[in-house]
């Protein structure tokens, strides 16, 4: 059976510690650590979300180890598995805003990128540029896949309360959801492999921009 814990990465954060004077350098900086801000509620929905998901692989557990003849249980269980998928719907929801924050403010970088006077350092930054966007597009997808494997989850539990149900079509419907969850493995490797390169190409373009900073470890 399925379970999904994301484990998404998150971009790291940064402080300013010396000035660098009025230029484009600094206020991409600006942008680029207020997006990062922006996405302080994205990290705490995954919490909550893989919170969750644990808890509801439990409930799982127990329906599938319980009889026919305990069916009254079994329909507690149901409810409580599709309240939390329910739940995370939610959180996903809220996550997304999240991220479209960010990516509303991020993308106030890229007229500054095109003032920077220093090639190297110009080139550096359009590169960065380009992965997180790269990073919000593969956000998308998973956005996408997360919700349809969320839909498919709460159908399955829908069909343990059928009285007429057949093995074999329970059977094809857990094979449905366990497709889904590995397009969603997917879908989250990638967009983990992106925040990776973003944040690798944000810190070369500080040092190439002679940005004074110092990072703090975000898990």
């Amino acid at each position: 059976m399925f379970k999904h814990v994301l484990g998404i990465l998150s971009i790291g954060f940064v402080l300013f510690l010396a000035g660098c004077g009025n230029n484009p350098e600094t206020e991409i900086y600006n942008h680029l650590e207020a997006a990062v801000q922006l996405e302080d509620d994205f990290q705490k929905q995954q919490d909550e979300i893989t919170k969750l998901e644990q808890e509801e692989q439990e409930l799982y557990k127990e329906i599938i180890e319980l009889g026919i003849e305990e069916m009254e249980q079994i329909q507690e269980l149901i409810n409580k598995a599709i309240a939390s998928i329910e739940e995370r719907s939610v959180n996903i929801q809220s996550e997304k805003k999240s991220l479209d924050a960010s990516r509303e403010e991020f993308v106030k970088s890229e007229a500054l990128i095109e003032e920077i006077k220093d090639e190297e350092v110009k080139g550096k930054a359009v590169s960065m540029y380009e992965a997180m966007i790269k990073r919000f597009e593969a956000y998308e997808t998973l956005h996408k896949t997360y919700n349809e494997s969320l839909t498919l989850e709460k159908e399955l539990y829908e069909k343990f309360l059928k009285d007429d149900l057949e093995e074999e079509e329970l059977q094809a419907h857990i094979e449905k959801v366990n497709l889904k969850y590995q397009e969603v493995i997917k879908a989250n490797e990638t967009f983990n492999d992106y925040t990776s390169k973003y944040n690798e190409l944000k810190k070369n373009f500080y040092e190439a921009a002679e940005i004074n900073v110092t990072y703090i470890e975000n898990n």
